[in-house]
């Protein structure tokens, strides 16, 4: 698995996050149809918006399998398999639980990728984790991962609309091709 960590201002100067989603959303899409493939969702801090912003793309139906919208700890684990001891030592907001995620729903959706988000769009910190941190992990065939760190800034609203515009746009990347820098789980 490899780890990225970027860093994102959201302030006054990005009055519409929800732009950048809806463009990520497209190209993943496009990059997806381009390979045949297929792609689904596993979503904490985001609440289903990765998912729908899939499926505002005309032709959602030819890329995107589903979703779980994996809010509760307990869902994480009973439904997409992230490990119990992992969700106890570290909690919800670790790197791990992301990679956990995406394998998950890729296996359980019999889709080619898995793409998942966990973190924290505040108002408080959780898990020992600041507001703003989020991981991203895309799944990909031979379950090999990616996964990312980010650390937004702003409030609510934007982080969770930027958390969908980093998944997407990693997904994008890494079916695109960028899966040289993955390594095997």
């Amino acid at each position: 698995m490899r780890r990225e960590e970027h860093r994102a201002d959201l302030g006054p100067e990005d009055p519409e996050p929800r732009s950048g989603a809806l463009t990520a959303a497209g190209a993943a899409h496009r990059a997806l149809l381009d390979r045949g493939a297929t792609c689904a969702t596993a979503e904490s801090l985001t609440g289903g918006l990765v998912g729908a912003h899939l499926t505002a793309v005309p032709g959602a139906s030819g890329s995107y399998r589903g979703g779980v919208v994996a809010y509760a700890t307990d869902v994480k684990a009973g439904v997409l398999g992230v490990p119990e001891d992992l969700l106890a030592e570290h909690g919800a907001v670790h790197p791990g639980v992301a990679e956990h995620m995406a394998l998950g729903v890729r296996r359980l959706l019999g889709a080619d990728y898995g793409v998942a988000v966990t973190g924290v769009a505040g108002p408080e910190a959780q898990d020992g984790q600041p507001v703003g941190t989020v991981h991203v992990a895309v799944a990909m065939p031979g379950d090999q991962t990616r996964v990312r760190q980010f650390r937004f800034t702003g409030d609510r609203a934007g982080i969770r609309y930027r958390t969908v515009e980093g998944a997407l746009s990693l997904l994008d990347s890494v079916v695109r091709g960028s899966t040289e820098e993955s390594t095997r789980t």
